[in-house]
This record gives C-alpha cells, sequence and structure tokens, in this order.
C-alpha cells in the first residue's frame, strides 16, 4: 500500500510551490477576500470540476488536478482569513501568509493523520467523483453556516469544513496521481 505520508507530502509541496509563486506575482491580495468570496472561488473550482467529469470537456483548459491544487490554496487562505480576518489591503509580507500557510497545512496533515486512523483510509476506496460532491456538500455547509453570522447548533463550523475541503482535495490528487 501506498505511503500516505509521503504522498500528502509530496502533493503539498506543489500546492505550495504554486502559493509561493503566486505570492511573488501579486503578493498576498487575498488578504482583501472576506469568507463569503473565498469560499465562492472554492465554489467556481468545484463546479468546473464536477462539469468537466461529468462532459469530459473543458473549452477554457483548466484541467482537474490544476483545480484541485486550487481548491487546496484556497483553503488554505480561508482558514488565514478566518483566523487574522480580512484586511482593506495587502497587510502582511508574502513571508509571513508563506509562514501561515505552512502552519495551516501542518495543522491539515495532523488531521488527516488522525482521521485516516479512525477511518482506516476509507477515502481510498471513494470515487474521485465522491470526493469532489463531498467537497460540494461542504461548501454549501460553509456557505450556510456564513449566512448565520458564523453560528452553529449541532456542527462542526466554518474552519473544520474548510480543512476537510482541504484534505479531500489532496486525497483526490493523490487518486490522479497513483
Amino acid at each position: 500500500m501506498a505511503d500516505t505520508n509521503t504522498q500528502f507530502d509530496q502533493v503539498t509541496a506543489q500546492c505550495r510551490a504554486i502559493f509561493v509563486d503566486k505570492m511573488q506575482d501579486y503578493g498576498p491580495s487575498w488578504r482583501i477576500f472576506r469568507l463569503h468570496g473565498i469560499t465562492d472561488q472554492l465554489y467556481i473550482k468545484v463546479c468546473n470540476i464536477r462539469q468537466v467529469q461529468t462532459t469530459g470537456i473543458s473549452l477554457v483548459g483548466d484541467d482537474i488536478p490544476g483545480n484541485l491544487r486550487a481548491i487546496v490554496n484556497y483553503g488554505v487562505t480561508a482558514i488565514i482569513q478566518s483566523r487574522h480576518g480580512y484586511a482593506d489591503s495587502i497587510d502582511m509580507s508574502s513571508e509571513q501568509a508563506t509562514a501561515l500557510y505552512d502552519q495551516i497545512l501542518a495543522e491539515a496533515k495532523e488531521l488527516m493523520l488522525r482521521k485516516n486512523h479512525d477511518y482506516g483510509e476509507a477515502w481510498r476506496e471513494m470515487s474521485k467523483e465522491g470526493i469532489i460532491d463531498m467537497i460540494l456538500a461542504k461548501i454549501i455547509r460553509i456557505k450556510t453556516i456564513l449566512d448565520h453570522d458564523g453560528k452553529t447548533i449541532a456542527s462542526e463550523g466554518v474552519e473544520g469544513n474548510y480543512f476537510d475541503i482541504i484534505n479531500y482535495a489532496i486525497f483526490d490528487l493523490i487518486h490522479y496521481e497513483s
């Protein structure tokens, strides 16, 4: 059986490289996004994946692994925004943003390891389509929670859902690269 720990690190290294490259291009311009805006970006990416899965066609050339990497990166930035709030202008350096990115990915990995222990890596038996549907359901949950001012009665909040989105996207990337 493949080593999930190693596969996780390989996939997240690719996502991190894209994040760092975009920081060189744009800086942490995403700091202006409110959680609704980042969640909408996640929604757009997952809808594109579902469309390509359904039709087999991408007229703009977006590929599924590229969209999954974007979902990982938007998920990380969403958690940063959840913890630090949004800004009206760039209020941190690219180095600070990258350090926060690394912290969030380390937390995502620790969560993944705990859940894999408890669930026996059940994700390996999930279909690529099922994983995308799970990500979409989590996005819809987040949108509902945000519409309720972040208040929940019997479920995890937005941060837990963002972490699950990150890990499901990483699992799907592992599927594509296996």
